[in-house]
C-alpha cells in the first residue's frame, strides 16, 4: 500500500464497525508477540516421511509456534521430540513469523502502533542477519534456503515484503532494516526467479513472490516477467483457470492458486496492472471466485476431487478471505454480476456454515490451535491482517439466499445435479495433471446430511495408501479388466435440467454413464459397448452400514486382487432380480437397488483418509456389452421407491404412487411418470481442449527396453546378467527434476538404466554419473 492508501484505510476502519472489530481482534492476537520475540528456527525446514507425525498413531503433530522442541499429538496427547520433528516445525514457524511480521506491520500502519512496528522490524532484521545461514540444499521442488521447495520461499517472501512495504508506507522503516530487507529480497529473487514450474499451482505463488520483489525494487523487467510473462500471473489466470473458472487440478489446488493470484494481483497494481479493470481478466477472475461455491457440497465442504484433502470446509477463514477480498475488488469496479452472488455466498457461510479451524501453509493466523477449538461459524471480525487491509467495510444485510442449482462446469467437466439438499455429481473432463486421479465417471452423492458416496481425495503424500486413493477401485467409478483406468479424459455428452428433473451423460472410452436426478431418487446407468470382451467393474463406496439382499442370499469367499483389499466375498442371491441395499448412517437412511447381469462382491479397504477400514461393494460383469442400472433413494420419511425393472431399452422405477418409465431418445432422455412426460435434452458438442494447459516445452521421453533374462542377474553392483544393448538414458535438461542447482550438463549429471525380467521379477541396474554420489 502507498502512504495515501494507508491514510485512507485508517479512516475506513474508524467508520466501519466490522473493520474496527477486526482491528481489535488483531491487536489482541498480537499481544503475545509484543510481550516477547517468538523463537526463530535454527535450521531450515525438512520434508521427511516421519517428521511431524506421531510415531504411535500417525496423526499430524500440532504446530505450536512457542514450542520449537516439544511437539504434541492432538490425537493421543503424547509429546514427541527429535530433529525431524523440529525441522517439520521449522516449516510452519518460518511461514508464521513472516505472516506475523505482516500482521504487526499492519497494526503499525493503520493504528500508528509503535511497539508493533518495532517488533515487526525486529523480525525482519533477524531474518536479514541469518538468511544466508540456511543452506540451499536438501530440497524437493526447486531451490530454497528456508524450506525444501521454492513455492514456500515465495509465500514467505510475500509476507516478509508486505511487512516491509507497510512499514515504509507508514514512515516506520529505518535504514538498517531497509538494507537488510533489500539483501534478502535480492537473494530470494535469484532463488525463485531461477525456477519456473510452468502452470503448476506452485508457480502462481512463485509469480506472486516475484511480483512482491519487483515492487520492492521498482523493477519493471521483473514485474513484467512475473505478471505478463509466458507463465506469469495473467497467463495463470487465463490458462490455469478454465473458462468456467475452475483451476484444472480441482477445488483444493484451485483455492491454493486463487489466494496466490489475488495476492499477486495486489502487487501487480503497484506495477500498473489492475486485474479487475480489464474486462477479460475480471470476467475470468469472477468465474474463479464463484467456481468453488458452485461445486460446494451441502455441508459447505468442497468435494475431495483429485489430490484433495477430505472434508475440508469452505468456511475456513483462509478461504473466506478470498471471497471477502475478491468481492471488495469487484465492488470497486462494479464488475459484472459476480458481486451479488458472492455476497449471497458469504452470507450463507457466516449464517449457516460450521467449521473446525485448520492451519494452512498460506494462512497460519489462528496458530496455535491448542487446545483444539470447538467448531464454530466464521466471522469477518476474526480474519487476518490481509482482510483488514482489503475487505469491504460492510456486507449488505439483504443479500438474497444462496441457491446455486444444477450446474455444469463445462471446461472442467464436472456436472452437479441439485434437488433440495441432495447433491449428485459426475466427473467428466480432463484427467487433471499430476494431481489427477483415474476416476473418470466417478459418482458423488450427498443427501439428507449424509455423504453417501464420496470422492475420498488423498491422504498423506508420504504414506503407502496414497496408491489406494489414486486408484480407480477407491472411487465410485467404472474400470475395465480389473485395472485402474489409464490416464485420459472423459467428455460430457449431455446436460440439462427442467424443473425437478436433471440429467447428465458422460463418456470415457467405451463406457457411458448416465445419471438422472428426480425429486425422490437418482437413476444411474453405466453401459459398456465394445467390439471385444472385457470385464467391467463398478465399485460402490457407501457410507454407513446396513443390509444387502434383504436376507435373501448368502456370502461366499471370492477374490479381488489388490494389495489394500481384504475379506473379499461374493453374494449368492436366492433368486433373480435386483439386489436391494438398505443403509443407515448417523440416523440417515438410503435405499438402493442394483440391477445387472454379473456378480456382486463385498470387500474391506481403506476408508476415507484418517478413518478406519470400511466395507465397499463391487458389481462385476463380463462381455462386449454390459449394463448396470441402479436406483438410489435417500429416505426422508417413508421410502418411495419399491423396485426397478429393466425391459430392453426401458427402465421402470416403481414408486408408491406410480411407475416411472425411463428411456433414452434421439435428443436426450424421457421420463413418463403417470402424471406427465418429462423430456430432457442438452446434447453437447465435445468441449475443445484447454490448450494452454499443455507444457510449453514438452519433455523428451526417455525410452529403453526391458529384455528377458535367461538367468537372474547377479545384483552384486555389476552389470552381470543384464543385456546392455537397449539402455534407457537420462542425460537431458528437461529430464532433470531440480532441487537446488540448475542442470550442470550430462558430463556432470546423467544416468543410464538397464532392465531385465523373468517370470519372477523385474530387475534394474543404474549407472550414475555425478562428481559426488550421496
Amino acid at each position: 500500500m502507498t502512504a495515501e492508501e494507508v491514510v485512507a484505510r485508517r479512516e475506513e476502519i474508524t467508520r466501519s464497525p466490522d473493520l474496527s472489530a477486526l482491528h481489535a481482534h488483531l491487536r489482541e492476537r498480537a499481544a503475545p508477540l509484543l510481550a516477547r520475540l517468538p523463537p526463530l528456527p535454527d535450521a531450515k525446514a525438512l520434508l521427511s516421511s516421519d517428521g511431524g507425525f506421531c510415531p504411535d498413531d500417525g496423526a499430524m503433530l500440532a504446530f505450536d509456534p512457542w514450542s520449537p522442541a516439544k511437539h504434541r499429538c492432538p490425537r493421543c496427547g503424547n509429546v514427541v521430540t527429535g530433529e525431524r520433528h523440529d525441522r517439520n516445525w521449522a516449516r510452519f514457524q518460518h511461514l508464521w513469523l513472516a505472516e506475523r511480521a505482516a500482521h504487526l506491520a499492519t497494526l503499525a500502519a493503520v493504528g500508528d502502533d509503535g511497539p508493533a512496528a518495532r517488533r515487526a522490524s525486529e523480525i525482519l532484521r533477524a531474518y536479514a542477519a541469518r538468511y544466508w545461514r540456511y543452506p540451499n540444499r536438501d530440497n524437493v521442488l526447486g531451490p530454497s534456503r528456508l524450506f525444501f521447495s521454492t513455492y514456500l520461499e515465495s509465500i514467505w517472501i510475500g509476507h516478509y515484503l508486505s511487512a516491509a512495504v507497510l512499514l515504509r508506507a507508514a514512515g516506520m522503516l529505518d535504514d538498517d532494516t531497509t538494507r537488510g530487507v533489500t539483501q534478502v529480497a535480492d537473494e530470494a529473487a535469484n532463488l525463485i526467479g531461477d525456477f519456473d514450474e510452468g502452470f503448476s499451482n506452485r508457480q502462481t505463488w512463485n509469480n506472486a513472490g516475484l511480483a512482491a520483489i519487483a515492487t520492492w525494487f521498482e523493477d519493471e523487467d521483473l514485474a513484467r516477467r512475473a505478471i505478463e510473462g509466458p507463465t506469469g500471473l495473467l497467463e495463470h489466470l487465463l490458462r490455469g483457470f478454465g473458462r468456467d473458472g475452475m483451476w484444472y487440478e480441482g477445488e483444493n489446488y484451485h483455492l491454493f492458486a486463487l489466494r496466490a493470484l489475488l495476492t499477486g494481483a495486489v502487487w501487480a497494481r503497484h506495477a500498473g496492472v489492475d486485474v479487475f479493470a480489464e474486462r477479460q481478466l475480471s470476467t475470468r477472475l469472477q468465474a474463479a471466485l464463484l467456481a468453488p461455491p458452485l461445486t460446494a457440497l451441502p455441508d459447505f465442504t468442497f468435494p475431495a476431487r483429485k489430490d484433495a484433502r477430505f472434508g475440508v470446509s469452505l468456511a475456513q477463514p483462509a478461504y473466506v478471505e478470498l471471497w471477502e477480498v475478491g468481492l471488495a475488488r469487484l465492488g470497486e469496479r462494479r464488475a459484472g454480476s459476480g458481486a451479488p452472488r458472492l455476497e449471497s455466498w458469504l452470507a450463507a457461510l457466516y449464517r449457516s456454515a460450521v467449521m473446525k479451524p485448520e492451519l494452512f501453509e498460506s494462512y497460519l493466523h489462528d496458530a496455535p490451535l491448542e487446545p483444539p477449538p470447538a467448531p464454530r461459524s466464521p466471522s469477518r471480525t476474526a480474519l487476518s491482517w490481509w482482510a483488514l487491509l482489503f475487505m469491504s467495510p460492510a456486507l449488505p444485510a439483504d443479500a438474497p439466499a444462496w441457491s446455486p442449482g444444477s450446474v455444469l462446469l463445462d471446461s472442467h467437466g464436472l456436472a452437479v445435479l441439485r434437488a433440495g439438499d441432495r447433491y449428485v455429481s459426475l466427473e467428466c473432463g480432463r484427467y487433471g495433471g499430476g494431481h489427477g486421479h483415474p476416476d473418470r465417471l466417478h459418482l458423488t452423492m450427498h443427501a439428507g446430511g449424509a455423504h453417501w458416496l464420496a470422492d475420498p481425495g488423498t491422504g498423506a503424500y508420504t504414506s503407502r495408501d496414497l496408491f489406494w486413493y489414486r486408484s480407480t477401485l477407491a472411487h465410485n467409478a467404472p474400470r475395465l479388466d480389473r485395472a485402474s483406468q489409464p490416464e485420459g479424459d472423459a467428455t460430457c455428452d449431455a446436460f440439462d435440467s427442467a424443473g425437478e428433473w436433471a440429467w447428465v451423460r458422460g463418456r470415457y472410452g467405451e463406457i457411458v454413464r448416465t445419471v438422472i436426478s428426480g425429486p425422490a431418487y437418482v437413476l444411474d446407468v453405466v453401459e459398456l459397448a465394445s467390439r471385444t470382451d472385457h470385464t467391467v467393474e463398478l465399485p460402490w463406496h457407501f457410507s454407513g452400514a446396513g443390509d444387502v439382499g434383504g436376507g435373501r442370499g448368502t456370502w461366499t469367499s471370492a477374490d479381488l486382487a489388490d494389495e489394500f483389499v481384504t475379506r473379499v466375498e461374493r453374494f449368492v442371491p436366492d433368486g433373480a432380480g435386483p439386489v436391494a441395499f438398505t443403509l443407515s448412517d448417523a440416523g440417515h437412511s438410503l435405499n438402493a437397488f442394483l440391477s445387472f447381469e454379473g456378480e456382486l462382491l463385498r470387500a474391506e479397504g481403506p476408508g476415507r483418509p484418517g478413518a478406519a477400514r470400511r466395507t465397499f461393494y463391487l458389481a462385476r460383469a463380463t462381455g462386449r456389452a454390459a449394463r448396470f442400472v441402479s436406483v438410489l433413494e435417500p429416505v426422508i420419511a417413508v421410502p418411495s421407491v419399491r423396485g426397478v425393472r429393466v425391459k430392453g431399452s426401458v427402465i421402470e422405477v416403481e414408486t408408491d404412487q406410480s411407475v416411472h418409465r425411463h428411456a433414452a431418445t434421439a435428443v436426450g432422455w424421457e421420463i413418463e411418470t403417470g402424471g406427465g412426460r418429462i423430456r430432457l435434452a442438452g446434447a453437447r458438442a465435445p468441449e475443445p481442449p484447454l490448450e494452454p494447459l499443455i507444457e510449453l516445452d514438452k519433455p523428451t521421453p526417455a525410452v529403453g527396453a526391458a529384455l528377458r533374462a535367461n538367468r537372474p542377474p547377479s545384483l552384486d553392483g555389476s552389470l552381470d546378467g543384464f543385456d546392455t544393448s537397449e539402455p534407457l538414458r537420462l542425460d537431458l535438461e528437461d529430464q532433470y527434476r531440480r532441487s537446488e542447482e540448475p542442470f550442470p550438463g550430462a558430463e556432470d549429471l546423467s544416468a543410464v538404466a538397464y532392465t531385465a525380467w523373468d517370470d519372477n521379477a523385474l530387475y534394474l541396474a543404474v549407472e550414475v554419473t555425478k562428481p559426488e554420489v550421496c
